[in-house]
């Protein structure tokens, strides 16, 4: 064996991040709701890092920033189940989303914002199955065998409502006492004992039959159509084949248009929904864009007025400080201070860092806040980044979670950096701003004869866009429009 040693060079490239650079970028990124939890977590584990309630000092100036009615946009630089079962649910159901600013706190005093949160939070209410549950226990008249088989099909329920798994594979693991037939004999009691109509059952189509017969029922109408077009003609429907329809059942457009309202209006495709109190959670903006109507300009405001203000108690500097004091004290004073100073520090510069970074969006998106989505300029994240002189992992992560309120609504700070393309006119036009061209141009047509997407290439053209017909297909999916023959209204 041979033992010897030599030396040799090499030239190579490495990143090494220090703890406080993470720090800074992981302070960076969090949105306001998350960075008051960080500096929870911070002051619990630091001795040495004490608040400064936000209610008693007020939010410095840096916190707030006003942009010139006249400042100069930089944005104008050169930039770098069943097919029909799921259709048809769609064209059933309405549903809105409403976001909004977290309601804030006008007391002040001693109160903590997260006991009142903890106080006024709507209680947890009971899942579909614990409510069905309760329902079925006191359903009367039927055996013990088919009540535990109800019980079992309970738990197989989806959160719309359905028990879509096969008898087969339900019959295929059930607890002792319970046999096939006590499951086949359950179905319908729970179909027409439970509440809301049409839960429990396996389809869409026996879904809405049984809410017919519910209506039927209760209100004494007459529901011969609409049945006959949800046994027969439910595909036909989500694809909007009335003429079809009408010459098979012998039936006029307007007695298939009545019955499609009726079911739009008094059928759910969804009936578990109607048992959970699914909320929306409220988003909290990170800044506020304000506009003074006197002069016209803008003012970008930190929503970080609640956030405690830290700083180092003196005692524990001077104890650092002080040669009396034992070694591995003043050491852990002393690593406890820097850590704190740390945090202080980034969370400062993530303060500046997002009001440069809003300044420069409000600058080259004035024309979006003040006339809408068309007009949505191109803002790649790398043009922002050489503007604050930045990494572009900087700027994304500052955008990272975060929404600004503006006098158009709330928005995701993300979806004001987009790509694009100049149209015919030579101006430069964001990808939103073209989908939300295609929006008013679908809205504005004619519901007898809408637009092909060959069409709307067309439209598009005269507005100075151009868009080959596969794009345009494209953005219209991903605005949830269907193609013009289930636009059409006969």
């Amino acid at each position: 064996m041979r033992l010897d040693t030599n030396q040799h060079m090499r030239l190579d490239q490495r990143m090494k991040l220090a703890p406080r650079m993470i720090q800074s970028m992981e302070i960076l990124q969090l949105p306001a709701l998350a960075l008051e939890e960080r500096i929870d977590q911070e002051l619990a584990s630091n001795p040495v890092l004490e608040r400064q309630d936000a209610a008693t000092s007020p939010a410095p100036d840096h916190s707030t920033e006003t942009l010139p009615a006249n400042a100069a946009s930089t944005a104008d630089a050169p930039a770098p189940a069943e097919a029909d079962s799921d259709g048809f649910s769609r064209f059933l159901e309405e549903q809105a989303y409403s976001v909004g600013p977290r309601p804030r706190s006008s007391g002040a005093g001693d109160r903590d914002p997260k006991m009142e949160a903890m106080a006024n939070a709507e209680a947890r209410s009971d899942s579909l199955q614990e409510q069905l549950h309760q329902q079925w226990g006191l359903v009367d008249g039927i055996s013990e065998s088919t009540r535990l088989a109800g019980d079992v099909l309970i738990d197989y329920l989806d959160d719309d409502g359905y028990i879509r798994e096969s008898v087969d594979s339900i019959c295929h693991d059930l607890p002792p006492g319970i046999r096939r037939p006590d499951i086949e004999a359950a179905f319908p009691v729970l179909q027409q004992r439970l509440e809301p109509a049409g839960i429990c059952a396996r389809n869409l189509q026996e879904c809405l039959l049984l809410q017919l017969d519910a209506r039927r029922r209760d209100l004494d109408l007459d529901v011969t159509v609409p049945r006959l077009l949800i046994q027969h003609h439910l595909h036909d429907l989500e694809m909007n084949r009335l003429p079809q329809i009408a010459r098979k059942t012998g039936l006029t457009l307007d007695q298939i248009n009545a019955a499609r309202q009726f079911m739009a209006k008094q059928l759910n495709p969804r009936p578990g929904r109607s048992l959970v109190n699914e909320t929306v959670p409220a988003v909290t903006p990170d800044a506020i864009i304000e506009r003074d109507e006197t002069t016209g300009a803008y003012r970008i405001r930190l929503t970080d007025e609640r956030m405690p203000r830290l700083y180092v108690n003196d005692l524990y500097h001077k104890m650092a400080a002080n040669r009396e004091v034992d070694e591995a004290t003043r050491q852990f004073l002393a690593n406890n201070i820097r850590n704190a100073r740390w945090i202080i520090e980034a969370i400062e510069q993530r303060r500046s860092t997002l009001l440069r970074l809003l300044r420069v969006v409000v600058e080259a998106q004035k024309d979006f806040i003040e006339m809408g989505p068309e007009f949505l300029k191109p803002l790649p994240m790398t043009q922002v980044a050489d503007q604050l002189g930045v990494h572009v992992g900087t700027v994304s992560r500052a955008v990272s979670e975060k929404y600004i309120q503006t006098p158009r609504g709330i928005f995701p700070l993300r979806q004001f950096f987009t790509g694009g393309m100049d149209n015919d006119s030579g101006e430069a036009m964001s990808w939103g701003a073209m989908k939300a061209v295609l929006t008013e141009i679908i809205a504005a047509e004619d519901k007898k004869n809408p637009l092909s997407d060959d069409a709307i290439v067309e439209e598009l053209k005269k507005r100075g866009i151009t868009l080959a017909r596969r794009t345009v297909a494209k953005y219209r999916k991903t605005e949830k429009i269907p193609p013009a023959r289930r636009r059409r209204e006969f």
